[in-house]
């Protein structure tokens, strides 16, 4: 017998107004506007006291998630109505009166909800009326929403903070759902929580983190329980996609990702990123001057057929990992081949508490992102627009800016300029809690000759200096480096006479 079949006796008694404002045939359909797909209303009498009804609706075809928003009137008069949910086969959940919003989709779902297959079908709202005096009516409205972009690319549908600041964070961490471990309480290594990746991101002070778990998705339905509580560390959808020829995080996509990629004559690293573009998310190469063979098996760059980087958004040019490993020259490659593509570091983290001195501990690198605010969605804006440094020391508060000026033309780092032959621009870095360091000025990766490096001895710098255009294609960076020459900030390039991303 149905679970729910024997509750049908009471759906008479409510009055159920289903309008049908929008059914998306399939997944890519779902716009960014807040409308819903679908509108389910009724009214709960009195003489429902004390009962369970079903509120059914169909979900088309090809839809990945489904988010419920609900409310209800007469709370001010003690009603009370608790809110389930079940697909066409099984039961999905319930969480009485504490959640006016959920969300369920085939990798993660809001607590007291199971992710899983979404079925086309009918499904059902299970509503139970724990309360309502004789004399109450209540009107309840549920919104349906199939595929909604925001809770896709992330966990939160507001921002963890408003306004444009420099954030920081880490972008590649490992947990027990790949091969993060840690020690248990009896001493024993153990697959590490992810709770304890969050709580040392949080300790250290980081404002938002990506777990990275090689190829799976299974992380993010943990993600999305914690992000509640860790409400000021923004948790980003991420994954390592680790093939038999280089690995490359994923970030902003919560959809399965087919990672499986072959020589030839199957699926390519092409084929992956460009998948990842079109739901949203962007891809960067990681540790690409990794060692390979046996030493690290595939953790080296080295793609059995050409792969177009141009659909790839950065590079992690710092990672944290054993050494501390700079692939520097890999990224400067593609620079030079005229692809913009932003430098980021990562941790690498496998061992979420492990101490700030020993190397892949979380937060070292942090990569630093300019951003309207802290959401997924302006993050990843941030580091596809270059508007990002490196600080390998994992500080609150260091800083590095770079600004070109041409006239009545402004560039910072990930911006581009174009400069005639023979024009001279104005150079200004500000430089921020680096005493006794030297700031480098790059142009095409080397130091610019015959500048010396240029001093930054108090706590707050401006520099300033020029550079003439010889109308060629240029790009132009700043390092910080300490007073033994050990690089402390890496920036971003403004790009000169670079065509357009």
């Amino acid at each position: 017998m149905d679970l729910f079949r024997a509750s049908l006796q009471h759906v008479h008694n409510v009055s159920v107004l289903l309008v049908f404002l929008c059914l998306v045939s399939s997944a890519h359909a779902q716009s960014n506007s807040s409308a819903p797909d679908l509108v389910l209303a009724g009214q709960v009498t009195g003489s429902q006291d004390k009962t369970h009804f079903e509120v059914p609706f169909e979900v088309p075809a090809n839809v990945h998630r489904i988010s419920v928003d609900f409310d209800y009137t007469g709370k001010d008069e003690k009603t009370v109505l608790n809110l389930g949910i079940a697909d066409p086969e099984r039961f999905r959940g319930t969480s009485g009166g504490n959640k006016s919003h959920f969300t369920i989709s085939e990798t993660d779902a809001t607590p007291s909800y199971l992710p899983g297959l979404i079925p086309r079908g009918q499904w059902k709202l299970l509503i139970a009326v724990p309360n309502i005096r004789p004399q109450s009516s209540s009107a309840y409205h549920a919104e349906i929403r199939f595929n909604a972009r925001a809770e896709d690319r992330g966990f939160s549908v507001a921002p963890l903070a408003e306004g444009t600041h420099w954030y920081r964070g880490d972008l590649h961490m490992h947990t027990a759902h790949s091969d993060g471990s840690c020690m248990s309480q009896s001493g024993k290594r153990a697959p590490c929580p992810v709770f304890l990746t969050a709580q040392k991101a949080a300790e250290r002070g980081l404002d938002f983190i990506a777990i990275t778990d090689h190829n799976t998705d299974s992380h993010y339905d943990e993600m999305r329980e914690l992000q509640p509580y860790f409400d000021r560390l923004l948790l980003i959808p991420g994954r390592e996609i680790t093939t038999f020829w280089g690995h490359f995080n994923i970030f902003g996509v919560t959809q399965f990702i087919d990672y499986r990629v072959v020589e030839r004559g199957g699926l390519s690293v092409d084929d992956v990123v460009k998948d990842v573009v079109a739901k949203g998310g962007i891809a960067s190469v990681n540790h690409a001057d990794s060692p390979g063979g046996e030493v690290c098996m595939g953790c080296a760059w080295e793609p059995p057929v050409p792969v177009n980087m141009s659909e790839f958004t950065g590079i992690e040019v710092i990672n944290g990992g054993r050494l501390m490993l700079s692939s520097a020259d890999v990224w400067e490659k593609q620079l030079r081949a005229g692809l913009r593509l932003t430098a980021i570091g990562g941790s690498d983290n496998h061992n979420a508490p492990a101490d700030a001195a020993q190397a892949g501990a979380i937060g070292y690198p942090t990569t630093v992102v300019d951003a309207r605010e802290l959401s997924v969605t302006a993050i990843l804006d941030g580091i596809r627009a270059g508007h990002v440094f490196i600080d390998l020391t994992a500080s609150h508060d260091k800083l590095l800016e770079l600004d070109v000026r041409d006239g009545s033309s402004e560039a910072r780092m990930g911006d581009s300029l174009a400069i005639r032959s023979g024009e001279v621009v104005k150079i200004e870095l500000h430089v921020v809690a680096c005493p006794q360091a030297a700031v480098h000025l790059l142009v095409d990766g080397k130091d610019r000759e015959p500048s010396a490096p240029m001093p930054a001895a108090g706590g707050d710098e401006t520099l300033k200096t020029t550079w003439t255009s010889d109308g060629g294609r240029h790009w132009i960076r700043a390092e910080v480096r300490d007073s033994a020459g050990k690089l402390l900030l890496l920036g971003n390039p403004v790009y000169i006479n670079f065509a357009a991303r």
